[in-house]
Parts: structure tokens; sequence; C-alpha cells
């Protein structure tokens, strides 16, 4: 499987602005310098994301983005997913048709390897990854921000947030 730069790009853009989301919202021109990507790419990216109901957008001068839900709610595979970034490690893209317009010998351990690589990416979620790139920081601390969602509600009470990893 090869994980395009959509999907990367999705990806690092959706933990800067969970990083940063507690300081109002997170513009492109900021992640753009940040993480080095094209702001124009973004833009692209961000109305996939906006109409995936990922990030919600601010208007006017202060403007940007904030995370629609909370980071514990999204996992990596719905990133990808909403910029239209294939999971998918067969040849024939899941159609069965590799091999003389059928399925060829290695199919179903493909399609095995897509659920298991689906599966994964479903189970990390954009909280962990904000978690990791904190504590690559030596910054323990989990901004209460990037566990709420835009309405500023917090987690429900049995959820529990832990800064240990």
């Amino acid at each position: 499987m090869r994980l395009t730069t959509k999907g990367r790009f999705a990806v690092t853009a959706m933990i800067d602005v969970a990083l940063n989301n507690g300081k109002g919202p997170v513009t492109l021109a900021g992640v753009s310098e940040r993480q080095k990507i094209s702001l124009s790419y973004l833009e692209q990216l961000f109305g996939r994301l906006r109409r995936h109901g990922l990030v919600d957008s601010v208007r006017g001068p202060g403007g940007g983005y904030n995370l629609a839900r909370s980071a514990g709610s999204m996992s990596v595979a719905e990133i990808i997913l909403a910029v239209d970034e294939p999971i998918d490690t067969t040849q024939c893209g899941g159609r069965e048709n590799c091999h003389d317009d059928g399925r060829c010998m290695t199919h179903e351990l493909w399609s095995s390897l897509n659920d298991h690589i689906f599966s994964f990416l479903r189970s990390v979620t954009l909280e962990d990854l904000v978690r990791e790139q904190r504590a690559k920081r030596n910054d323990p601390a989990i901004d209460t921000a990037i566990l709420q969602d835009q309405r500023g509600s917090a987690l429900p009470a049995g959820d529990v947030v832990s800064t240990a990893l």
C-alpha cells in the first residue's frame, strides 16, 4: 500500500490544528508555515475535511479552523478517507479483476492486509497522535481544548484522560 501525500498531509494538518486548537481558530496559513505544506493544497484538503464534519470553519478576521468534534472521536482512518485517499493494497482496487478479469492468486492476501491496515488506522485517534507529539516535546500537559468539541462541552464524565504514556 502506498499512502500518498494527500493522506499524509491531511493527518499532519489535523494534528497541527488539534495542537493549536485551544488558541482560537487555526489558520491554514499558520499550518502551512509550521508544516511546510502548500496553502492551496491545504485549502483543498480542508474543504473535504469540513464536508466530512471533521473541522468547522470560522470566517472573517481571526477566522480559521477548529475541530468539529473531540480529537478522541476522530480516527486516522476517518481523516484519510475524508480526503478520498484509498486504503487498498490490492492491484485491482478491490474489483477482483486483477488477473484476466478474474481474481489473482494473491487477492485474498492483499485484501486481508487491507482489513488489518484499516483496523489499525481506525484504532488510532487524533488524540493519540497529539499526545505523542506533546510527549516528544516533553510537554505532558494535555490541552483540554483538544478534548472538547466546538461547543466547548467536555468529554462525558466517564471518559478519563491520562497524560501517562
